[in-house]
């Protein structure tokens, strides 16, 4: 999720300052994803200068509210209307780990995908007790988040199912250097196909 449309859509709700910005966010995502203040006020910063929300006159207190500008809304509305892209969304880090355990020598892949999954099923345990400690309605956002967190732990411990079976079938190929004959005899035949 992008920050700056986090923020754009707390500051529909209306005008807030930094702290009531990080406050809303962390209690909207059920502080999935704590946020660090100094993040705040620099996507402030650049929303300002992109003209997307507008810093009102300091209180009393020092401190300085914001506002959402129309253009600022029109941004929100078009992020709300855009469907997520899986090429948007952050690299899977344990599939690339796994996919260069297997090319590691020395690294027992079925030992990473045990750790993993043994470190999966606690946080979907996690979540899933977090999940059924309030049913207030007004909880019902954290608990979106909640449940989108509890499927991806599920499916990564169906995907590392998947992985330890693949994993009793493969067999890898004898490795050779580089400039080895045969290794270029199966490139040549692979480029012939």
């Amino acid at each position: 999720m992008s920050i700056r449309h986090g923020l754009l859509a707390l500051l529909e709700r209306g005008q807030m300052y930094g702290y009531q910005l990080r406050a809303a966010f962390e209690e909207s995502t059920g502080s999935t994803w704590p946020l660090n203040i100094g993040q705040v006020y620099t996507t402030l910063a650049r929303l300002e200068r992109d003209g997307l929300v507008h810093p009102l006159p300091e209180s009393e207190s020092g401190q300085r509210p914001y506002e959402i500008t129309d253009a600022g809304r029109a941004d929100l509305a078009l992020w709300f209307a855009t469907p997520i892209s899986r090429a948007d969304r952050p690299r899977d880090e344990l599939s690339i780990k796994l996919a260069l355990a297997l090319t590691t020598p020395g690294v027992d892949v079925r030992a990473v995908v045990q750790t993993q999954r043994s470190a999966t099923m606690r946080a979907l345990q996690e979540l899933t007790r977090l999940k059924y400690a309030s049913d207030k309605p007004e909880d019902l956002p954290w608990r979106l988040v909640l449940d989108a967190m509890i499927f991806q732990a599920e499916a990564e411990v169906r995907w590392l199912d998947h992985c330890e079976t693949s994993l009793v079938r493969y067999r890898p190929a004898p490795s050779r250097p580089a400039g080895h004959p045969e290794a270029v005899d199966r490139t040549d035949e692979a480029a012939r196909r």
